[in-house]
């Protein structure tokens, strides 16, 4: 039996890191796809002072402050949401909204854009957050 040299094994410990990257590409490609990122933006509907944001407000804020950002498609979901007020510590069950987009992670203002929905609903409607979740996966269209 040979024995493979110290720095072989580390070599060869190297690029079994990146084999789960190279099976994703993979994948991808099976399918026709490219490596991608799905995120989901989590809107309450609850205001602080007990009202709601309207289903009028909510198409309004979608397409003055959304829609401009991420124009190439988007999907939106109704959802009960609960969380845990940051102030009082109460937790809270509300109506809610799902954001979810498509995105090229590499896109140079993708930050940016997220950051500017977040901080705008956060702003009209007194929200003290936004959620934001990212997952990375595979899209095409």
């Amino acid at each position: 039996m040979r024995a493979i040299p110290i720095l072989g094994l580390l070599v060869l410990a190297t690029l079994a890191g990146c084999a789960p990257a190279s099976r994703d590409e993979a994948l991808c490609a099976r399918f026709g796809a490219h490596r991608g990122i799905e995120i989901s933006l989590l809107f309450g509907l609850t205001r602080p002072d007990g009202g709601v944001v309207t289903d009028a407000e909510w198409a309004d804020f979608l397409r003055r402050e959304v829609t401009p950002r991420f124009p190439d498609g988007l999907s939106v979901f109704q959802a009960m949401g609960q969380w845990r007020d940051r102030v009082s510590g109460q937790v809270t069950a509300e109506p809610s909204r799902i954001v979810w987009i498509a995105a090229d992670a590499s896109a140079p203002d993708l930050r940016a854009r997220l950051d500017a929905v977040r901080a705008g609903y956060r702003h009209d409607f007194q929200q003290q957050s936004v959620g934001l979740t990212i997952r990375g996966g595979c899209q095409t269209f």
